[in-house]
């Protein structure tokens, strides 16, 4: 599904997600290397015309990765041990042909980003969502939040000590 569907159909959770993955201007990408490892790397994501974009160096290993295996594993930058969110996003990559669509790009880019980047001298890849996973804290209990879209409903887990959680408690937060 492109990216535009997760905020339509479930407003509150495109917002966690805008907001966790796409605010801080950077997030990591896991890709397959040839031999079947992972890889992790940085990319900055932009949203334009309803699909989520990623552009990288045309001969990078990640554009490798993509071209070999397209899917893809993004996760929201993490920088304390107790992040007010993360959120995973699954799903595979389409890379974009043609210079209209570098150009699109490239104009979006530079208005969103603040960058310009040159059409021609980048692989682009458009995002198409499987699934998405929201893991925060509930600001009352400290319990797990987790919301799983689509089809992973959405529930707390209290914790019960520093390294073991409770039982799924439903909840409806992020989810319709």
């Amino acid at each position: 599904m492109r990216f535009a569907q997760i905020a339509a159909s479930q407003p509150a959770l495109g917002e966690a997600v805008a907001e966790a993955l796409l605010r801080p201007g950077v997030l990591l990408a896991g890709t397959i290397r040839r031999d079947g490892s992972a890889r992790i790397s940085g990319v900055e994501p932009l949203v334009a015309g309803g699909e989520l974009w990623l552009s990288m160096l045309p001969s990078s290993a990640k554009a490798h990765d993509l071209r070999a295996d397209p899917r893809v594993e993004l996760h929201s930058i993490v920088t304390s041990r107790a992040p007010d969110a993360e959120v995973k996003l699954r799903g595979t990559v389409r890379e974009a042909a043609g210079r209209p669509a570098e150009e699109r790009y490239a104009a979006a880019a530079a208005a969103e980003l603040g960058w310009q980047p040159v059409p021609g001298q980048f692989a682009l890849f458009a995002v198409d969502v499987r699934d998405v996973t929201y893991i925060g804290h509930d600001p009352d209990t400290g319990a797990q939040h987790v919301a799983r879209w689509p089809g992973g409903g959405e529930y707390l887990r209290p914790v019960l000590t520093p390294t073991s959680l409770g039982p799924r408690q439903p909840v409806r937060r992020l989810l319709i």
